[in-house]
């Protein structure tokens, strides 16, 4: 049922609502929050907007940094971490201009919703459906420095091998793949967090533990329309956080937290549908795809460099694409192989959940920003037909770990470091701006902060460069 405002506030005048909660996306992709008393939420403020300073977000240059932020009702619901009873929602941001606002096109929301207009409009499809897997690490305490004399980090989690806090039931380095209580303390976690994403409206498709033996935990949900799951994937990771504070532990999504432990992705699976029908099917195809599902393959290989400057645009994510921990680190396609870069599920057989997933991602991605570059890919790979078998990327039906360093030289690789990452997308991003899509600003201002970010961290000493060079 379509939400209004007269029935919004009949909600909250019977629940005993006081304030209203809207939260916008910054360029990295956080949640940030500005409330109102209740009785402020009016027509006034759907149609004209909640004005704030956009230069603080990341994306607005300061000569044009007055924005306003227009809530969307449909996402409207109680949070459940409020001590208050507080409504909360999230919603887009406009530029303010005559004689009416406009879309600010640098903003995470609205650059994912105009890559779905750019494929209406290319009358590819009518629906991007994704469904992202969220791979996290609960610990019971983290804390970091990074201060001039004094630099590192220390975790503890209980049933970690090498905790002393246990009771005796440890979980091995990688071996913690769907173990049973005793030993996976975060059952009642999970059973919680998943409670509370079904009553925001996040559907549950399960969840477990993960290969990290020291704490790391999967929630995968249903697939949906792609802008849609976007917000989901906001709401998710705001649910886990907060879960895991409300129980005095501590969740992070960074993709490699633990050194020679199993590193954290955001697989993204992935359909298309025009007119209620799905167009990856074919079933005398490779792997039962159609053409126009392996020519999106292609348009993801083809530019799956530059896509990590936005999927993985992180330094610690590239600690965690290397061989030896179930992370891809090669550009292939490959029916039920964990190697590959996109991966063809060997269950999925039936035509309206036949899909392929793309494995690099990590969820210190902005999640507008990467499912909006993943769809503009794939676009790309539909209009110019680029097939991936005569390209050279597959399908490789082996396991891409185990070739020796001949047969491996012979493969095109993802990159390895940020820096080459970024290097990619300056390069390669003429099929992110087509259709008014990604702003050109935008893209210079991401690759600026990205590698002042880089440049930073690269310039701070490194523990372990002490155990290494100190002596010398």
């Amino acid at each position: 049922m379509e939400k209004t405002l007269e029935g919004i506030l009949q909600e909250c005048k019977e629940k005993d609502i006081k304030f209203v909660d809207f939260k916008m996306t910054d360029i990295d992709g956080r949640w940030r929050h500005l409330s109102i008393p209740v009785d402020r939420l009016n027509e006034d403020t759907l149609t004209y907007g909640i004005g704030f300073d956009g230069s603080n977000y990341g994306y607005a240059p300061i000569e044009s940094s007055d924005m306003v932020f227009v809530p969307d009702l449909s996402t409207a619901v109680i949070d459940p971490f409020a001590e208050i009873p507080t409504l909360t929602m999230i919603g887009d941001v406009m530029v303010i201009d005559r004689p009416e606002n406009r879309p600010f096109d640098q903003y995470p929301r609205n650059v994912a919703k105009r890559a779905v207009e750019y494929m209406k409009e290319l009358g590819v499809a009518d629906e991007m459906i994704i469904g992202p897997e969220y791979e996290f690490y609960v610990f019971d305490q983290v804390a970091y420095e990074t201060r001039p004399e004094s630099t590192g980090f220390s975790i503890d989690a209980s049933q970690a091998e090498w905790s002393t806090f246990n009771n005796g039931y440890q979980i091995r380095n990688k071996t913690g793949y769907h173990c049973d209580v005793p030993m996976d303390v975060n059952q009642t976690l999970r059973n919680k967090i998943c409670m509370m994403m079904e009553d925001w409206g996040v559907k549950v498709k399960y969840h477990h533990t993960e290969v990290g033996g020291c704490g790391q935990l999967e929630v995968e949900v249903e697939l949906g329309e792609m802008t849609k799951m976007a917000d989901n994937t906001m709401v998710a990771k705001y649910i886990i956080k907060n879960a895991a504070m409300q129980e005095g532990r501590t969740a992070t999504f960074m993709p490699k937290p633990i050194a020679k432990e199993a590193g954290s992705g955001m697989h993204v699976h992935m359909q298309l549908f025009k007119n209620g029908e799905p167009i990856f099917y074919d079933e005398n195809g490779y792997a039962q795809l159609s053409d126009t599902a392996l020519w999106f393959i292609g348009g993801l290989l083809k530019h799956a460099a530059s896509i990590c400057a936005i999927t993985n645009p992180s330094t610690n994510s590239y600690k965690r694409l290397v061989p030896g921990f179930e992370a891809p680190v090669t550009i292939g396609y490959a029916m039920a192989n964990r190697s590959a870069v996109v991966r063809i599920p060997a269950y999925a057989k039936a035509p309206k959940n036949k899909r392929f997933e793309l494995r690099n991602p990590d969820a210190t991605c902005n999640p507008y920003y990467a499912y909006a570059a993943i769809l503009m890919a794939g676009l790309d790979g539909i209009k110019n037909k680029i097939d991936p078998h005569a390209n050279g990327w597959g399908p490789y039906d082996f396991n891409l770990y185990t070739l020796s360093d001949e047969e491996k030289a012979k493969i095109d690789g993802l990159p390895k470091s940020l820096d080459e990452a970024l290097t990619a997308l300056e390069k390669d991003h003429d099929y992110l701006t087509v259709g008014g899509v990604f702003p050109e600003r935008l893209l210079q201002i991401w690759i600026e902060k990205k590698r002042k970010e880089m440049n930073m961290i690269e310039s701070i000493p490194h523990p372990a460069e002490f155990e290494m060079y100190y002596s010398l």
